[in-house]
Formats: structure tokens, sequence, C-alpha cells
């Protein structure tokens, strides 16, 4: 691309590729200035139906365009983003062998004339088609790197997983009840705190409410076949203070609970509920106990497979539920009809890809929409925003359980927390505050977090389903303490760090 910019003598130049997954162009950015021989590159993403180079994308006619802020298909999003002032454009397509568009080109601000000419305009069309070999060259180059880095991470997870051996699988299944009183008095109720089963006996219980809710026999699924999947899931988990299988177990459980304490399940179809159910148990295998953008930050394996997708743990938390289903004898969907078994498997990846807050909230609008307009079961958009909503209701439902559930699982969070800001700190980065031990206010943060992503979620899901009027009410209640508890560390001089869990403060509940 620089020499492009050269021949045509243009102020910058850059190559948006075409995503057909998330219908978007991704353009890495070049503006012109080298720094120790690099381009410096900034990525940036627009829909393919915005601005010139979507209608280049779009139509595969080349454009170009003397005054760019005075013609209507101009996108300023892109200006505001990198801070580079757009006066004209020759924007062309790049196509490959079969004329699909693959990709668009620019090339901006012609520096020695007041419009790109047209042989600026033939440079560029026969530049296209060096730009197609290389982007071709350069996608099979990222698959082998990427090759790379998926042995490398399996090589890793073989160390430190071990294999789910026979012995242990007939030891469970074994002593299978269903039963599920046995685990819990309250194991039914939206106030049960399903921690309190612990690591041993949880696997029991996952195994318990699969049959409760009529999956194994639906499903076909054969005991050992389920009882190897939930122990490989299980042992699929690290030990984080937070994000480990206890966390999973918690959110199948509250899952359930919306099974049994609801009328979703007229709301979901079949596939679409065990789907579902399994999302939860698998949505978080092999978390590190960081957070996507310390993974980017810090240039792990994780980032350099995913990061250009986004979603970086959620792609591999995703990519590990399947490397367990595809293990032998894990598969539980193996009697699933071909159609069946792809739907599930691509509804899991929508599912767990949700459990990203970020992604969570470019959607919280839609959501507020459709709990206020009501739900078509006919409108698959309904259906995609309610399954994203159901996991994110799950993943969040230890905000929802008593105000001593609150105090433990928030001590554990930021355990978690800190020890992120910790290793922040030492590769010389300043952490967010909720990550930093020494600047964190605990209770000021969990108010915040349950004002702005826990309780406008419960509110939504009680709008939906009155009958979960309770779960509101108790992440309601937690808001109300964490706000209360805060005001008695002030007036005692007591501290609002780590160090809270550990003060021994009476006040009414």
């Amino acid at each position: 691309m620089q020499e492009a910019r050269n021949l045509t003598k243009a102020e910058r130049c850059s190559v948006f590729l075409l995503d057909k997954e998330s219908n978007e162009l991704i353009a890495k950015v070049f503006d012109g200035d080298v720094k120790n021989n690099k381009q410096i590159q900034t990525e940036v993403r627009i829909p393919v139906t915005q601005g010139i180079a979507g209608h280049v994308a779009t139509t595969g006619e080349l454009l170009n365009i003397e005054d760019t802020y005075a013609h209507p298909l101009f996108y300023r999003g892109v200006d505001d983003a990198t801070g580079f002032r757009t006066r004209n454009i020759l924007c062309f397509p790049i196509k490959d062998e079969k004329g699909e568009v693959i990709g668009v080109a620019q090339l901006c601000n012609k520096i020695n004339g007041a419009r790109f000419s047209a042989f600026d305009e033939h440079i560029a069309q026969a530049f296209s088609v060096y730009c197609c070999i290389s982007i071709v060259h350069s996608l099979l180059y990222k698959k082998v790197i990427d090759t790379q880095h998926r042995s490398k991470l399996s090589n890793e997870l073989m160390i430190f997983h071990m294999q789910v051996t026979n012995e242990e699988v007939k030891a469970l299944s074994s002593t299978v009840t269903s039963q599920l009183h046995f685990f819990l008095p309250d194991f039914h109720l939206f106030s049960c705190k399903p921690r309190e089963i612990g690591y041993e006996i949880s696997a029991k219980a996952v195994i318990a409410m699969f049959e409760d809710l009529g999956f194994i026999s639906k499903y076909r699924i054969r005991l050992d076949c389920l009882t190897r999947f939930v122990l490989m899931v299980r042992k699929g988990y690290r030990d984080p203070p937070y994000h480990n299988w206890l966390h999973a177990f918690a959110v199948v459980h509250f899952c359930y609970l919306l099974y049994k304490n609801t009328n979703v399940l007229n709301y979901l179809d079949d596939i679409e509920a065990v789907s579902l159910f399994v999302s939860c148990l698998c949505h978080d295998i092999d978390h590190r106990g960081t957070t996507n953008s310390f993974q980017v930050a810090s240039g792990s394996v994780l980032a350099a497979l995913y990061s250009s997708e986004g979603s970086v743990l959620e792609r591999h938390h995703l990519a590990q539920s399947m490397c367990i289903l595809n293990t032998e004898g894990c598969n539980i969907f193996e009697n699933l009809s071909k159609e069946d078994y792809v739907r599930a498997l691509d509804l899991m990846r929508e599912i767990i890809l949700a459990t990203d807050l970020a992604q969570h909230l470019r959607k919280v609008k839609d959501l507020e929409h459709l709990a206020e307009d009501g739900f078509e079961p006919r409108n698959l958009e309904h259906k995609r925003l309610l399954l994203c909503l159901l996991m994110t209701a799950c993943d969040l439902s230890d905000q929802a359980k008593s105000f001593a559930n609150s105090k433990t699982i928030a001590e554990l969070i930021y355990h978690e927390f800190f020890s992120q800001g910790d290793m922040e700190k030492g590769i010389g980065r300043a952490p967010m505050e909720m990550m930093d031990r020494d600047k964190a206010v605990i209770p000021d943060l969990q108010v915040g977090f349950l004002d702005s992503i826990a309780l406008p979620v419960y509110r939504i899901l009680s709008k939906l389903f009155p009958t979960t009027s309770e779960v509101l009410q108790a992440a309601e209640h937690n808001r109300e303490m964490w706000a209360r508890l805060n005001r008695k560390l002030i007036e005692n001089n007591l501290p609002r760090n780590m160090d809270l869990f550990r003060c021994n403060i009476d006040f009414d509940v």
C-alpha cells in the first residue's frame, strides 16, 4: 500500500477487508508515517452498508470523489475515530478470481492536485490485482500461524488438564440420583445458593438436572457419555478465585431454576432449551482469571488467535466446548439429527459469545424494546435477543441471592481483579480502578455494577417473566445493602478495600 500511495501521490491509504460473518469492513489504516521501518496502524471497523467504502464493497464499482465532505455517501466515523481529515478519495474494489469483492482499498488526499486523475484510476485498478494476491497469501499465512498457536495452546491444555478415566466415569455414574432435594432442600427455589453443594457433589447435581429436565430421554443421551462430558467440562475449568467450576455450576443451576419456575420453555423450542443449558455449563471453560483487554495487552496466545475477531476469552471458551464435544465418548448431541446438531452448535456459539458484557451492552436498548413491545415467538431476532438475555441473567445470578452470598462472591471477584491489576503493574501498565487494590472502593463499584449491568437485566427479565420478580427484588436489596454498608464504613472510618470483608459491621437488614 505504501507503493500505491507513492505512485498516486496520496497522503494516506488503507485496505478494508470484507468480513462476511459480521457484515463489516475492517481496515488497518496506514497513516503515512514510518517508525522503526514499520507502518503505524489503527484498526477501524465500519458496517458494510455505510460510507464510500461500503458503497464500493456492495456495488463493486470504483469511486473517485473530489470533495468528500460534500458527498452524501461519505461516512465521517472513520475520520472521527482516527483524527484524520479526508479531502478527496479514490476508492476501488478488490476482487478475487471469481469476481467477488473481498475488500476495498482507499487512497486519500491527493498531494499535488485537487483530485485523483484518470491515470490514478488506471493505477488503482491494476494495483487491485496485486492486492488480491497479497490478501490471499496473507490469509493463508495467518491460517498457518493460527494453526501453530492452536497447537501450542492444545499442548498447554493437555499438560494442565488430566484426562477423565473410565474409573471416574463409573464411580460417578453409579451414584447418580434424580432426587434433587438430596443436594439442598431448596434446590428448586430462586433463593437457593448452589455453591453450598460443593465441588465434588456438583457434577452429580448437573446430571440430575439433565435428568429432571427430560434431556437425557428426549435426546437419548447415554449416561456414561453425559458423565464423561460433565467431568471433562469440570476439568476444563481452571481455579481462579471466581471464574471456576463452581461459577459454571451456579450459572447452569439458575438456568434450571428459570426452566422450573417460569414459562420460559413456552418461548424456546427443544433445541434452544438444551443449547442454552449446555452453554451455561460450558460458557467460561479454561478462563484464566483475566479480562479480554488484558489478554490483548499482554500479547497472549489467546489474543494472537482471537483478537482480530473480538471477544477473545469467549471465543476460547467456545472453542474448548467444541473440543470436549468432539472428544471420544463426550458428544452428548450424537443422537441429534444432522440439522438439529448443526443448529445446537450454532446456538452455543451465539449464546457463549453473548457472555461478553461488551456485546450485552450493545443489545440493552433492543432488549428494553422487546420487554416493552412484547415477545413475538416467530420473530427470529426476538428469539436471539431472548437467548442472550437469559444467558446474561444466568451469568450474573450470584448478584441476586442473599446479601451474605453477594459479599462472599464480591470477595472472590476482587481477589481475581486485583491479581490482574498486580500483573498489569508488573508489566508497566496502569490498571483500571476496579482492578487496582490501592484505588478500588469496593462498595461503590458494587453499587455501580448493579445499577449499570445487573439490575437492568433483571428488570427486563421480570417484565417478560413476572415470576422472576423475586430475583429482581433480591438484586435491588443487595444494591441497597451495598450502599448502606458504604455509608457505615465511611461513618466509622473503616476501609472500603479488601479489608472490609474482615470488618464486623452491624446494621439493619
